[in-house]
């Protein structure tokens, strides 16, 4: 799978993906990123990105026409990408939403904004507007990370064991269940016993309890959610 990124900082983008799952997954070439630095797409001498903002205000806002270049120049090769501009006014980003963007067969295109913001006129030209939480970060780049990482692992082959991706928070709407391993006891905290039992049965009921119990002590939220959307 392609991931594309539009951003003013591409070397930010270097570490975080250079090891672990995601770093495997790009030298076995199961996943692409290309990084597209948006200076080069810049006005004048100065490569210029942003300007004053119309109306009056503090900070700078980014210019259209810097980034429609290069969404342009991103999708000339690739026009079915599907594009996404990292806002906090977007709509909130989690595993449901990341499982659907992993179906993206063509490859996802990510424009991270700096500065006070984007010209609105910039929203016309994505697919659709991703926050990962409300708050305020100074650019979208580790947003996009979020995204790329979430979808990445759920791309074919990027896990060694797919099987583990069923079992994970939020992956069935609760939270994960308490995992233990070595050794059996420790600072008088023991592992629990059905957990050694091998009855495999008994190990799942628990399991699957004490992820309802967790997310009903903890996030309630998503509970109500599961609920809602059964109708």
């Amino acid at each position: 799978m392609q991931f594309h990124v539009i951003t003013l900082f591409p070397e930010m983008f270097d570490s975080p993906f250079r090891a672990g799952i995601v770093g495997r997954a790009i030298d076995q070439g199961i996943i692409r990123l290309h990084l597209h630095p948006l200076r080069t797409f810049g006005l004048g001498n100065y490569r210029q990105v942003d300007d004053a903002p119309y109306g009056g205000g503090s900070g700078m806002v980014m210019r259209p026409e810097p980034i429609a270049a290069a969404i342009d120049s991103v999708t000339a090769d690739n026009p079915r990408l599907w594009k996404i501009l990292m806002t906090p006014q977007g709509e909130v980003f989690d595993q449901a939403m990341a499982r659907r963007l992993a179906q993206k067969a063509d490859g996802l295109l990510l424009v991270a904004g700096r500065y006070e913001g984007i010209d609105e006129r910039v929203r016309s030209l994505v697919d659709q507007e991703i926050s990962i939480g409300d708050y305020v970060l100074s650019g979208g780049e580790l947003p996009a990370m979020v995204v790329i990482e979430a979808v990445a692992r759920l791309v074919p082959g990027v896990l060694g064991n797919a099987e583990s991706l069923a079992e994970e928070s939020f992956s069935a709407g609760v939270l994960e269940y308490p995992q233990y391993t070595r050794p059996e006891e420790f600072r008088g905290m023991r592992v629990p016993e059905v957990l050694q039992s091998g009855d495999h049965q008994k190990v799942r009921e628990w399991r699957a309890a004490q992820a309802l119990r967790r997310t009903r002590e903890r996030r309630p939220d998503l509970l109500e959610k599961t609920r809602s959307s059964r109708g």
